[in-house]
């Protein structure tokens, strides 16, 4: 065996290794798409309201300021939550009636404090966007946030 590595050899270690490395690659991503399909989205609860919920979300650019599922800007409290805190998983009527409150009395006006505009939504619109954070609560997160506060 040769003391030192040959020209042939340095070409076989790189393709032999960059051709193992893709396929680990190509593995790990579609073993990541079977999991969010599978286990970690809920995607039976799916519905048109989540969707334009979500579309409400995306319009209003909610995350120039907020975060949700720790993507998005740090301004404002993190929403992956947002649901759970305000006890939607015991009586969704009453984190829904929380949400269209809090909505409805933005900006607060307390000086000092960040101040989240109104955006003048329909009630149907309301609702959307609570079913969106609804299905977004139900996503399994890996514990994330951190903490119940968001």
């Amino acid at each position: 065996m040769a003391e030192r590595l040959t020209k042939t050899g340095a070409r076989n270690v790189f393709y032999g290794g960059s051709i193992f490395f893709f396929a680990i690659f190509v593995g790990l991503t579609a073993h990541s798409h079977y999991y969010i399909r599978t286990t970690s989205t809920d995607e039976k609860t799916l519905t048109d309201s989540v969707a334009r919920g979500k579309h409400i979300w995306e319009k209003n650019s909610c995350i120039n300021c907020h975060t949700i599922l720790g993507e998005g800007a740090y301004f404002a409290p993190e929403l992956g939550n947002v649901w759970k805190r305000y006890g939607g998983e015991s009586d969704p009527d009453g984190a829904r009636d929380t949400l269209k409150a809090w909505m409805a009395a933005q900006p607060s006006g307390i000086e000092g404090r960040r101040q989240m505009p109104q955006f003048h939504l329909s009630d149907e619109e309301l609702n959307d966007l609570a079913d969106f954070l609804d299905w977004t609560s139900r996503i399994k997160t890996q514990k994330w946030p951190p903490n119940e506060a968001g």
